[in-house]
Formats: C-alpha cells, sequence, structure tokens
C-alpha cells in the first residue's frame, strides 16, 4: 500500500495510463524511465498507476527495464477519486475507461498541476518543457 502521505516534503508526478504492456503505455513507461534524471533533478518523485494486476506490473517493469515505482489500482478507486477513470472516447465511441491523465503533486500534498487525456507520445517532453 502507498500513500500520498509517504512523500509529503517531495513533489510527485503521478500518471495514469490504461494497460501495461500497449504500445502507448509502453512508449510512456518508458520515456519517463528514459528522463528519470531531469524529474529527480527538479525533485519529482515519478509514481506510474493503472488497473493492472501487481504480477503484470512487476512483469512489465522488467520486461522494460522501468527504475521508477508501477501501482497497482485493479479495483479503480484511486483514478475515479483523480479524475482518470470514466466516461472517454475509444475509436468513435463513448466507454468507461483509464483517462491518461498526469497529476504533479507540490510539496505539501496540493495538486500543483493536472493533464487529463494527454496522448502517449511527446507526453514526457511537454511536463518537462512546462516544469
Amino acid at each position: 500500500m502507498v500513500s500520498l502521505k509517504d512523500f509529503l516534503g517531495q513533489r510527485v508526478l503521478v500518471y495514469f495510463y490504461p494497460k501495461a504492456g500497449t504500445p502507448g503505455c509502453t512508449k510512456e513507461a518508458c520515456d519517463f524511465r528514459d528522463n528519470l534524471s531531469d524529474f529527480s533533478h527538479a525533485g519529482i518523485t515519478v509514481l506510474g498507476v493503472s488497473p493492472d494486476s501487481p504480477d503484470s506490473l512487476a512483469a512489465f517493469r522488467e520486461d522494460e527495464g522501468l527504475t521508477f515505482t508501477l501501482l497497482s489500482d485493479e479495483s479503480k478507486e484511486t483514478m475515479a477519486e483523480w479524475g482518470a477513470w470514466g466516461e472517454k472516447k475509444n475509436y468513435g465511441r463513448i466507454v468507461q475507461g483509464v483517462i491518461r491523465s498526469t497529476i504533479i503533486i507540490d510539496t505539501d500534498g496540493t495538486v500543483e498541476s493536472a493533464q487529463y487525456n494527454v496522448r502517449a507520445t511527446g507526453h514526457v517532453a511537454r511536463v518537462l518543457r512546462d516544469l
């Protein structure tokens, strides 16, 4: 179990993604991995959250050499609380699912910024540019 209270005094970037191992989610995760030192230099801890099982996340982390924490929200409760689960368009249809999102939490636990419906490709570069 992980709580944001564990990170008080630190800036935290929490990104929500639909499914470990899929092309877009792999691209985004690897972009975070490849730019982790830039986030670290900015004093930001990166956490990834998806509805995948802990075992799936462990395999994804190992397969892609990910060096940041991946968290499982199989109940989707946390994602719903943060606005990262709900109605979205998928190939022209309205469905319930993970809304690809990135939220930065300030050192006091308040939301510094929140971005919803982001695209996986180029997203990490945009986040770093906006820091």
